[in-house]
């Protein structure tokens, strides 16, 4: 008891300074359930940053991993970014870098670039365009060439070849969670749960979208779930998107495919982190102008096409 007294105190401290500051609290889907309760905005990472742009907000708090607090610098260069625990990566991210990007696509001809957004601001700057996985079959699409190089989830891209008639290069990146899920993982789900319907994230591998029901980002899972006349769903993706989307549908299950699917960087932040970073003004996030003028264009571009 006395503990969760503690832990309310902080999340009143961390609303008062907040609120003081003029700062504004977002939280990815798989962010640990005290964080998402804090904040003012939960969802994917780029409509979170899109959405913080929008407000008045001095201060933008995200609880996530870097390079979403890229990315809503590169949107709110006037504001001051915040990541309350710098440490908080993604590996899958880290698997690309500017420089040999760079070269690859050279090597193929200068043929355009599509970044997920799932990537740090500098490989960003050298990419033509940016996709999410909810609409990276409408940018592929939108690209007038039969050619593309996708980067850095080749999940991501085998996802988005099989849906166009276009030829894609794939870069030899992967989200380590999604990527382990494994069919006998999603057979045991179902076998364990029958009238259960199987929603797969993109950045599964395709034998696992195979089996899928439906394939949705994390936010596409929330509202599919949300439109299905089911009561039951099996979420292929990170186990914490279980708390946003039960929370959105409390009359409806959702089981994990897998436990293992779990982001040890999605829940390096705590309440203490964000506490001190709006009390000291810590985590602070920059992008040079250059890189972050760069990677704008191409995030811009995404957002233009309709």
């Amino acid at each position: 008891m006395e503990n969760q007294i503690e832990i309310n105190q902080i999340k009143n401290k961390i609303r008062q300074l907040a609120k003081k500051k003029n700062a504004i609290i977002l939280a990815h889907n798989y962010q640990p359930p005290e964080i998402q309760e804090i904040a003012d905005l939960c969802g994917d990472s780029l409509e979170l940053s899109i959405q913080a742009s929008k407000t008045s907000a001095d201060i933008i708090v995200f609880c996530g991993v870097l390079f979403m607090a890229e990315t809503a610098y590169i949107l709110s260069p006037e504001k001051r970014v915040l990541l309350p625990n710098p440490d908080a990566g993604c590996p899958m991210a880290d698997m690309v870098d500017p420089i040999a990007l760079t070269a690859r696509k050279k090597a193929l001809g200068n043929i355009p670039v599509i970044t997920y957004v799932n990537s740090s601001a500098a490989v960003k700057a050298v990419s033509d365009i940016c996709c999410t996985s909810a609409n990276v079959i409408r940018v592929t699409n939108a690209i007038d060439t039969d050619e593309i190089l996708m980067t850095p989830d080749r999940n991501l891209a085998q996802y988005a070849a099989a849906n166009t008639h276009k030829k894609i290069h794939l870069w030899e990146g992967y989200c380590p969670f999604h990527n382990n899920l494994r069919p006998q993982d999603v057979a045991a789900a179902k076998a364990a749960h029958p009238k259960a319907l199987f929603i797969a994230h993109p950045e599964c591998p395709p034998q696992i979208l195979e089996l899928a029901d439906s394939i949705q980002s994390t936010s596409g899972m929330i509202r599919f779930a949300g439109e299905s006349d089911k009561d039951q769903f099996i979420l292929g993706t990170e186990t914490g998107l279980i708390y946003p989307i039960t929370k959105a549908h409390p009359g409806k299950k959702f089981f994990p495919a897998s436990d293992k699917m779990y982001c040890l960087d999605m829940k390096k932040i705590t309440l203490d982190h964000v506490l001190d970073s709006l009390e000291n003004l810590t985590g602070k996030i920059k992008v040079p102008e250059d890189i972050r003028i760069a990677a704008l264009g191409s995030v811009q571009k995404m957002i233009d096409i309709k």
